[in-house]
């Protein structure tokens, strides 16, 4: 409770945020610069109160300083898995229009080069770069890409001038080195050739360097610029230098289930749950924490202490950014979008069946004392993953709002500070609100049309909503769905945390999805359904084959990309085979014919 009250009176000395739902804001920022300055931060699997400012435990002063001077949006939606969210954010199309339904990590057989699902950005799908691009901007972007990887689906095949890109769902960040059997390495590409990485390295630092120095190639208000910073960070694995990470020793200490109840209690402070509101427990097949063995929890809170301090560390990179551009004269005419791609991801891969084999050939192990440090393959799991998703329920893969509702920050031009938006607005709409902020010129006749609407008349012209009340706004990867109509929300998750049930929920009274009105909502449920099937038409919804489990076809997919990976060396192995037979049995006949 100390903790709490302390936290609650960092507030209240306006370190963080001010207006609380209900209470007028200041008054917008009547012009905008036409052409700012662009900068657009992805953090990876981050819960929507991981950030200070949205009530978290890491400290993320520059992230914090960032909410505080402009817009905190407490009702943003994305999308349950990366790269769905990665396209829809760099194009402000639907992720199924814009080629991108699903991973390839989770791609069933029946689905795989069908419309839709090629997994790379379509012709005619314009990212914000190739727009920007257009209006005169140098396009900039260091980080993970996961959104094609043959020739020109590259960052650099879709307007980006430079680029330093992961072409994967992850790797380490200490080395360029695989994370999971899914891959053979760590695939950087800069400009679209295969990079030469560092021989030592920790991944923010690495990104906001380059960015840093993509900046410093072109002097000062030369061209106005777009940086695309995507972080590994808190992506699995879960790593960190050991000074952020001892900042939070002891914090977890009282394990998952009372994180929970606190994150709950804070959303409770900031508004963010309104009053009344409940909050889902822990779910049911969660570990209970005094069960555990003292060794156990020793790793697992040692695990959440890694986690914030990879955020804090990520927070540190941007800082060094920020001063970097207030050095250049370019800080107060930059707008700044930091936000997340999903929930927080509850993988265990660490004891995957023959994993630890696979981690032993490629240096990890998950040594307390070196927990996150070079060589440490750490995650934080489900049960911490179902706590710091609160006050929503479930995690990453999921349309539950622990999936999909994450933080989102504007700053800048045009932005009043202590800005809050808690009206519905989605991940389709951060590139229209960048085009419309930069006044950048109309797309070209023939390039896929907008999902997704500027925020500008809820940033700059104090409207309420994003969306008008009517419309139905859909989302769909690998079978887990959801659509959002005015404050309502239907939601179906599959096994195997998931029932596969359609159910019906009152955001504005129950975001932590607690109550289940379809029965006492029968008419608007069922009208919900017929929009989100109109939806699932429109885009090109694919069925999944019976009986799919995403966790399950991750393992089959890695399975086969193993067998793939070993395919040449036994191809080999059994060409020389062959040729010694072969040169046994002519050795034989000449011996004979002697």
């Amino acid at each position: 409770m100390m903790q709490l009250n302390r936290w609650a009176g960092s507030i209240a000395a306006g370190l963080l945020l001010t207006a609380l739902p209900g209470v007028p804001i200041a008054d917008p920022i009547a012009t905008v610069p036409k052409r700012p300055n662009v900068v657009l931060i992805l953090v990876d699997d981050s819960a929507l109160m991981d950030f200070g400012s949205f009530g978290g435990e890491a400290r993320t002063p520059n992230i914090d300083r960032l909410a505080a001077r402009g817009a905190m949006f407490t009702g943003y939606h994305t999308s349950p898995l990366c790269s769905p969210s990665r396209a829809m954010l760099l194009t402000g199309v639907d992720n199924h229009r814009a080629g991108v339904a699903t991973i390839e990590e989770v791609l069933p057989a029946s689905q795989k080069g069908k419309p839709g699902y090629g997994l790379h950005i379509e012709p005619g799908v314009l990212t914000v770069a190739e727009r920007l691009k257009q209006a005169g901007y140098r396009t900039l972007m260091a980080g993970k890409w996961h959104l094609g990887h043959d020739k020109g689906q590259l960052p650099n095949g879709h307007g980006f001038d430079r680029s330093l890109a992961l072409d994967a769902s992850g790797a380490d960040n200490w080395a360029a080195k695989p994370y999971m059997p899914y891959y053979a390495d760590a695939p950087w590409f800069e400009d679209g050739v295969r990079a030469r990485m560092p021989a030592s390295y920790y991944s923010s630092d690495l990104l906001v360097d380059r960015m840093i120095s993509y900046l410093d190639e072109k002097p000062v208000g030369a061209q106005p610029f777009l940086a695309y910073l995507a972080f590994q960070a808190v992506h699995i694995p879960v790593q960190a230098p050991r000074q952020f990470s001892d900042h939070y020793r002891g914090r977890f200490d009282g394990g998952w289930a009372e994180l929970r109840r606190a994150r709950a209690a804070r959303a409770r402070a900031l508004g963010i749950l309104p009053p009344g509101a409940e909050a889902q427990d822990m779910p049911r097949y969660a570990s209970a924490w005094a069960s555990l063995p003292a060794a156990d929890r020793r790793t697992y809170a040692r695990s959440m202490e890694v986690y914030s301090g990879m955020l804090e560390a990520m927070d540190a990179s941007i800082g060094r950014l920020i001063s970097h551009l207030e050095t250049r004269g370019e800080f107060e005419n930059t707008l700044f979008v930091v936000t997340s791609d999903n929930g927080p991801e509850p993988s265990d891969p660490v004891h995957a069946p023959a994993m630890d084999m696979w981690m032993a050939q490629h240096g990890y192990d998950r040594n307390i004392q070196t927990l996150g440090e070079r060589g440490s393959l750490n995650y934080i799991g489900p049960d911490w993953a179902a706590a710091i998703s609160s006050p929503g329920s479930m995690y990453k893969f999921y349309t539950a709002e622990g999936g999909i509702h994450v933080p989102l920050i504007m700053s800048g031009p045009g932005i009043a500070p202590a800005t809050r938006v808690s009206a519905a607005t989605f991940v389709t709409d951060v590139t229209p609100t960048i085009l419309d902020l930069a006044s950048a010129p109309a797309a070209p006749a023939k390039s896929v049309s907008l999902d997704g609407r500027s925020l500008r008349p809820v940033l700059a012209d104090g409207a309420a909503t994003a969306h008008p009340a009517d419309e139905a706004v859909g989302m769909e990867v690998s079978g887990n769905a959801a659509l959002f109509r005015g404050t309502w929300k239907i939601v179906r998750n599959l096994p195997p945390r998931g029932d596969g049930r359609w159910r019906l929920f009152d955001m504005a009274a129950d975001p932590g999805e607690t109550r289940d009105r379809s029965s006492d909502q029968p008419a608007l449920f069922k009208s919900m359904q017929a929009d989100y099937a109109a939806y699932e038409r429109r885009v090109g919804v694919l069925p999944l084959p019976a009986g799919y489990n995403s966790m399950k076809q991750v393992a089959v997919n890695a399975i086969q990309r193993q067998i793939g990976f070993a395919l040449p060396a036994i191809g080999a192995f059994v060409a020389g085979l062959i040729a010694l037979i072969a040169g046994g049995i002519w050795l034989r006949r000449r011996k004979r014919a002697a």
